[in-house]
């Protein structure tokens, strides 16, 4: 039997929001926060999700803290401090459970732990993968790190929101083996792209092609999932003007992490920094808010993007 949790969820964008709603309906008692009214005012209105003035707001009196924001930064300063504000590791009483579904620097999961272990409270990193669509439907995949006993502890929590769950390793661990695999993603797009674009080129339905690449050696979770051709996949971002979905700028912010994170270990990364300068491009001619998927853009001259 599932013991149902007071949870502060704090961060309700495109991930955040569903995954909020996903354990309202489970019976948790869900509070949400985040910066922005319109998207308070939404959840609010729309999923009924009980709405906190303030992130300090939002944790008062709760057995869990789930957090999805941008960055790094983000994430040390709501937990840390800064400017002179104390963190909300200062806040939380000793035994409050912090999952952190964010992704960000292997290097800041694990300064937050620390915080977090000083402080007496159990912490994970839990980056995730799936997309908006498995964040809707709660079939997410995630990354854990840290030890196995918090994982036990978010075990229940985590089946709320998604079907995977994997322990990757010790603190910063699980947003190590997100970094690897965005990375891959991001290269997966690129030459999804690529190939459908030569096709295209040469008269070919991106529908059939996309059909028989899906069916062959080149399958891919892009042909499968999430076609950047808009038409060929009616649920994808790209059918839906480049919304929603995973920001190009986002991708981004992860293959600058993958890079950081592979000079910091000296491992070989070429497609991965080659994939970097590519979204890069992307975002820079305008398309950052644009799904990632937009990125055949660059290899698709007519493709609608922001630009």
């Amino acid at each position: 039997m599932t013991i149902l949790k007071k949870i502060a969820f704090i961060g309700l964008g495109n991930m955040g929001g569903p995954m909020a709603i996903n354990l309202h309906k489970a019976g948790h008692t869900v509070t949400g926060f985040d910066l922005s009214d319109d998207v308070c005012k939404r959840l609010s209105e729309e999923a009924g999700l009980r709405i906190a003035a303030s992130a300090e707001d939002a944790v008062r009196g709760v057995d869990v803290v789930i957090t999805m924001l941008p960055a790094s930064r983000h994430v040390e300063a709501l937990y840390l401090g800064s400017n002179g504000r104390p963190g909300l590791m200062s806040r939380l009483p000793a035994g409050t459970l912090v999952i952190d579904s964010s992704t960000i620097a292997a290097a800041s999961a694990r300064k937050v732990a620390e915080a977090a272990a000083q402080a007496q409270i159990a912490c994970i990193d839990a980056p995730v993968s799936g997309g908006t669509g498995g964040a809707v439907a709660g079939t997410l995949t995630f990354m854990v790190g840290g030890s196995g006993q918090d994982l036990d502890r978010a075990r229940p929590v985590l089946e709320k929101m998604g079907a995977n769950i994997f322990h990757a390793g010790d603190a910063g661990a699980g947003q190590t083996a997100k970094i690897c695999n965005n990375m891959l993603l991001g290269i997966l797009m690129l030459g999804t792209s690529e190939a459908l674009a030569l096709g295209m080129a040469n008269g070919l339905d991106p529908k059939v092609l996309s059909e028989i690449m899906r069916r062959s050696s080149g399958g891919n979770w892009a042909l499968e999932k999430y076609n950047p051709v808009p038409g060929v996949m009616e649920t994808a971002p790209a059918s839906k003007g480049y919304a929603g979905g995973f920001g190009t700028d986002l991708m981004l912010k992860d293959l600058g992490l993958a890079q950081e994170n592979a000079t910091e270990v000296r491992a070989a990364t070429p497609l991965g920094g080659l994939a970097r300068s590519l979204y890069a491009a992307h975002s820079l001619a305008g398309n950052g808010g644009l799904d990632f998927s937009s990125v055949l853009g660059v290899v698709r001259p007519g493709v609608p993007t922001a630009s």
